[in-house]
């Protein structure tokens, strides 16, 4: 199979169409699987995958599925080992840290920028954190048993995932500071923007009772701060559609980790 710029002719769909394996040329943009309108079913919409050449995708693309990944699905819990390397293309997952009393705190955001599954390159290590979908979308995923090969055959992905693995870590650092030095306020403004930075709208699907287990914080704190966004026209608020109305007012509302997440892009 070669990556080029040919249409898709056929996907072979499986496991009630959430699964597809490529068996064919791409790209995929613009292509319609059952059940599903697929807009983003290219992996260079992933930006590791967009960072190979056509020679080192093609040594793997073969055993990348399309998945549909449905909002709070758990794509892995922590202490597990992952089965698959999850590389999202529109889908936003959250890594979430579990207490023993059942609390969470979010440790990193994950879109198309980046890939879940990381520890797989770690001699079978396992998860530290929960890996939950809080935006529903497609990636593509490659089995945990071939993510090893990949890595052999494929040098240029085994750097940018190492690289990779190292924004992560600052993004979790970022976190950890701003949860304790910013106020819910300033870190809500920062997760929206987040979540915002990483869909094709202005429009964020997440509830408060979300938002208060991701910044690890009472649900009417969280309300607190929405209303004050809410009433100074940056956000607009029905049933779990945040609509973000005026994104400068948001950055101005914003703590400097946000500044941080942008410049380590």
């Amino acid at each position: 199979m070669q990556v080029s710029s040919q249409t898709v002719n056929q996907f072979e769909s499986t496991n009630n169409s959430n699964v597809v394996n490529i068996n064919q040329a791409n790209s995929y943009a613009g292509t319609t699987v059952p059940a599903h309108n697929v807009s983003h079913a290219d992996p260079r919409q992933n930006h590791i995958l967009a960072t190979l050449t056509d020679a080192e995708l093609n040594s793997f693309v073969a055993d990348l599925e399309l998945v549909h990944l449905s909002r709070n699905q758990i794509l892995c819990e922590s202490n597990a080992i992952p089965n698959y390397m999850y590389f999202p293309t529109a889908a936003i997952v959250s890594l979430q840290y579990l207490t023993d009393m059942g609390s969470s705190s979010e440790l990193a955001v994950v879109g198309n920028e980046g890939v879940v599954g990381i520890s797989l390159l770690m001699s079978d290590s396992k998860a530290i954190h929960q890996a939950k979908v809080c935006g529903e979308g497609y990636c593509y995923r490659l089995p945990a048993h071939l993510v090893k090969n990949m890595a052999s055959n494929c040098h240029g992905i085994l750097l940018t995932l190492l690289n990779y693995s190292q924004n992560m870590y600052v993004q979790a650092s970022q976190t950890a500071v701003c949860n304790r030095h910013h106020s819910v306020d300033q870190q809500l403004s920062r997760r929206l923007l987040k979540s915002l930075d990483r869909v094709d709208c202005n429009v964020i699907m997440m509830t408060q009772e979300t938002i208060a287990n991701l910044l690890g914080v009472r649900r009417e704190t969280v309300t607190e701060a929405a209303l004050k966004l809410l009433n100074e026209g940056a956000i607009k608020y029905n049933r779990g559609h945040i609509t973000v109305l005026n994104r400068q007012l948001l950055e101005k509302r914003s703590c400097e980790c946000y500044l941080i997440d942008q410049q380590r892009k």
